[in-house]
């Protein structure tokens, strides 16, 4: 390199709330960020950074080749869809993610969101502030069915660390814990079921598997027409992975019980989104924030920095590339 002080540059830093303290770097360098970064800024920005971070900013091939310095990209997520990692093999450019640093914020996020649905909290929520309970002769009033969360069944897809976790906190509650198969399988693993059996048995099914070709609209008419009448969708993983106006279809026609959403196809929501549309029923959508607790950003953002030492010391961690 030209001299010793390293160049750091974080191309979309919003993505980490004011609150949450970024670790110290422990080797000399310039350190600039900015809150969010559009393609057409990023040469720009980064022209002498020998080190990027970023979380949703992609860095495609013609984009690297304008960046001479760069030596390092420190993906401050875990998914690195975002980088052309054939680009970076080419440069030599080393890339790093994080791993496993929400494994409890997710599954606390779906096991919150299944509560609320199974016991109907929004539509009594709702139906306070309307003055129903204000009018009701009795002490309460029970007009919509509160389902318990013990002894339900929960099939969840994807069995990686996320999965796992909400499979352990889903048996702590007392669930019956099943793991779907991939779809198109032609084979079945020891301990697992098939996505069909999965979806007609499940009282709730929650994904948290990658989207790729293979899942991309995982859960669509068809597979949300074999759910139960009363069964909940949860997608805490990606958008991508549901059929999003044939979910809207199901919930408005009644036919599934309901469905918690943290992840859309396109985020920020564009408008005409039809999960979007106020008057669906039994719908939970929250803005990409299950992985988001303090501590989990805490975790998430210590494991970036330590990336970006250990590359310094010339031994990287968690590389992709």
């Amino acid at each position: 390199m030209k001299n010793s002080t390293r160049k750091i540059v974080f191309l979309d830093a919003e993505t980490i709330p004011e609150h949450i303290t970024l670790p110290p770097f422990a080797f000399p360098h310039e350190y600039t960020s900015f809150p969010c970064t559009t393609e057409d800024e990023i040469i720009q920005r980064a022209a002498e950074a020998e080190i990027i971070m970023t979380n949703k900013v992609p860095l495609r091939r013609e984009c690297i080749a304008h960046l001479p310095e760069l030596r390092m990209i420190a993906v401050t997520a875990t998914g690195y869809d975002i980088i052309d990692l054939d680009a970076c093999r080419d440069r030599g450019i080393i890339v790093c993610n994080v791993q496993n640093y929400a494994e409890t914020s997710v599954p606390e996020h779906v096991i919150a969101m299944i509560f609320a649905l199974r016991r109907n909290l929004l539509t009594y929520h709702k139906g306070v502030m309307a003055g129903e309970w204000a009018k009701s002769r009795q002490f309460c009033f029970l007009t919509h069915p509160i389902g318990d969360i013990a002894d339900c069944t929960i099939g969840i897809i994807g069995s990686g660390s996320l999965g796992s976790a909400v499979g352990k906190m889903a048996g702590a509650l007392g669930m019956k814990v099943l793991f779907g198969e991939r779809r198109g399988a032609t084979s079945i693993r020891e301990g697992f079921h098939p996505l069909e059996t999965l979806l007609k048995t499940a009282d709730i099914i929650t994904l948290h598997c990658p989207l790729n070709n293979s899942t991309r609209n995982l859960i669509g008419a068809n597979e949300l027409a074999m759910m139960k009448e009363n069964a909940i969708l949860i997608n805490a993983a990606r958008g991508g992975l549901v059929d999003e106006a044939a979910l809207a279809d199901a919930l408005r026609a009644g036919r599934i019980g309901g469905a918690g959403i943290d992840v859309l196809t396109t985020e920020p929501p564009t408008a005409g989104n039809p999960l979007l549309d106020p008057t669906l029923p039994q719908l939970i959508v929250t803005p990409h924030i299950a992985w988001g607790s303090d501590s989990a950003i805490t975790n998430l953002i210590g494991q970036v920095v330590e990336n970006i030492n250990r590359y310094a010391e010339g031994t990287p961690i968690r590389r992709v590339v």
